[in-house]
């Protein structure tokens, strides 16, 4: 078997007028395609980024709220590289988005900082 790379990451919100904002207003994922399923009264949205198809953000009526903190098990966390770790934190304050203070992880010597997106998923910004 041989894998090519992560084809996408799919995400269940719970206010999907307000995670579409979060995705694509604040943090800048392009849409490439929105359909509504009206047999499942979901909306499925598909996000690219650098033109890469990357995140599907469904919307479903009623889904159980995630258990974030303490860690659970699952997926841990969302993981977005940038060029410039302070301007990327001071970028996200400018939209009241609260964000950990920036620390340096201690094998790569990187810089990153985790915030969470409107349903408490925790996304991680980490230096290039």
């Amino acid at each position: 078997m041989k894998i090519n790379k992560i084809h996408h990451i799919a995400i269940i919100c719970s206010d999907y007028e307000k995670s579409k904002r979060f995705y694509t207003q604040i943090l800048g994922l392009e849409i490439i395609e929105e359909v509504f399923r009206s047999e499942r009264k979901s909306y499925k949205l598909d996000l690219a980024i650098n033109g890469n198809y990357a995140i599907e953000l469904f919307s479903f009526p009623n889904p159980p709220e995630r258990v974030s903190r303490p860690e659970a098990s699952g997926l841990r966390h969302l993981a977005f590289e940038v060029d410039d770790i302070e301007k990327t934190r001071n970028y996200l304050l400018s939209y009241s988005i609260e964000c950990e203070t920036i620390r340096i992880d201690e094998y790569t010597e990187k810089k990153f900082f985790f915030i969470t997106d409107p349903d408490n998923l925790p996304i991680e910004f980490y230096q290039k």
